[in-house]
C-alpha cells in the first residue's frame, strides 16, 4: 500500500511539473481571449521566451536574468500581434499564425550558438523547511520556484478578473466593445494590456521549460505546447481555477507516457509520445456537446473573431 502511494504521489508532483509550461500559457490565452483577443502566436512566443531565456541565463549565468529576458521576450513578440490586430485591424487568426511561424523562425536562427549549452537551473525546495515535512517531504522538495509561482497566478488572475471593477471592464470588452464604449470607457487598452499579458506568461512559460524543467535549448523544445494550452482554454471554460485542471489532462499524460516507458510496457514509445495530445483532445471532443449546449463560457467577443474567418 505504502509502494503505491508512493508511486502515485511521485506521478502527480511530476505531472505538475510537466503541466506548468502549458499551464502558465493556458492562463495568459484565458486573460487574452476575455478581453475578446485570440492569440494563435502563443507557441512562437512561447519558443521564443525559451531561447531567450536560456540564452540570457548561458551568457550571464544567473538564471532569475534569464526567466525575466524570456519574459520580455514573450511580451515583446505579442507586441507584434497586437499591432496587426489592433493597430491594422488585421484577422486575428492569420495574425496568430505569423506570429507563430515568426517566433519559431526567429529562436531557431539565433538559437544556434546555444544549442548544447550547460545553465544552472533555479533551484527546487529541497533545502528548505518543506523537504522536512514527513512524506510529503520528499516529493514536495523538487517542486521548483516556476510552479510556485504559475499555482499563485491562479488566485490572483481569478480574483482580479472576477473580483475588482477593472477584472469587470475587462470581461466586459470581451463580451461587447459597444457596451464597453458606452460605458465611458475604450476597449483598446484593455485588449492591449491582455494581448501583453498573454505575452507574458507565454514567455515566462518557455523559461519554465528551457530554463528550469530541462535546463536546455533545442529548436522546436516546445512541441506544441502552445497550440495545446489554446485548446485546453476551452477546456477550462476560460476560467483561471479551471486551469489548473485542464493544464493537468497534458502533464500527467506526459508523466505516464514517461512512466509506460520507464516499466517497459511493449507499445512503441511513438506511439506514447502521443498521450500528451490525444487525451486533452478527446476530453475537449468529448465535452463538446455540453460546451456547445451551454456556451461554455466563450466571451461573446470571440464569436465575430470566428465569423469574420469564414
Amino acid at each position: 500500500m505504502e509502494s503505491f502511494i508512493t508511486e502515485l504521489l511521485t506521478l502527480i508532483f511530476a505531472a505538475l511539473r510537466s503541466a506548468t509550461p502549458v499551464l502558465a500559457v493556458v492562463l495568459g490565452e484565458t486573460m487574452t481571449q476575455r478581453s475578446g483577443v485570440i492569440n494563435l502566436g502563443v507557441e512562437g512566443q512561447m519558443l521564443m521566451g525559451a531561447m531567450t531565456g536560456f540564452a540570457v541565463a548561458s551568457i550571464t549565468g544567473d538564471p532569475w536574468l534569464g526567466v525575466l529576458a524570456a519574459c520580455g521576450a514573450g511580451v515583446a513578440l505579442s507586441m507584434v500581434h497586437a499591432t496587426l490586430v489592433l493597430g491594422c485591424r488585421a484577422n486575428q487568426i492569420a495574425s496568430g499564425v505569423a506570429v507563430l511561424i515568426l517566433g519559431g523562425g526567429l529562436s531557431a536562427y539565433y538559437g544556434i550558438p546555444f544549442v548544447g549549452d550547460k545553465i544552472d537551473t533555479l533551484g527546487n525546495l529541497n533545502n528548505t523547511f518543506i523537504s522536512n515535512i514527513p512524506l510529503l517531504g520528499q516529493f514536495l522538495g523538487p517542486i521548483t520556484p516556476t510552479v510556485l509561482i504559475t499555482l499563485l497566478a491562479i488566485p490572483v488572475t481569478s480574483i482580479f478578473l472576477f473580483r475588482t471593477q477593472l477584472g469587470l471592464r475587462w470581461r466586459s470588452t470581451g463580451e461587447s466593445q459597444d457596451i464597453t464604449r458606452n460605458l465611458g470607457h475604450n476597449p483598446a487598452p484593455y485588449q492591449l494590456a491582455a494581448i501583453a499579458f498573454g505575452g507574458l506568461m507565454s514567455g515566462f512559460a518557455g523559461a519554465a521549460l528551457a530554463v528550469d524543467y530541462t535546463a536546455n535549448w533545442v529548436e522546436g523544445m516546445t512541441a506544441g505546447r502552445g497550440l495545446v494550452a489554446v485548446g485546453l482554454v476551452i477546456v477550462a471554460r476560460w476560467n483561471p481555477w479551471y486551469a489548473l485542471p485542464a493544464a493537468l489532462l497534458f502533464g500527467a499524460s506526459e508523466a505516464l507516457n514517461l512512466k509506460l516507458q520507464s516499466w517497459g510496457v511493449n507499445i512503441s514509445p511513438y506511439l506514447l509520445a502521443t498521450l500528451p495530445y490525444l487525451i486533452p483532445l478527446s476530453v475537449l471532443m468529448l465535452s463538446y456537446r455540453g460546451l456547445r449546449a451551454s456556451g461554455g463560457g466563450m466571451p461573446a467577443g470571440l464569436s465575430v473573431v470566428f465569423q469574420s474567418a469564414r
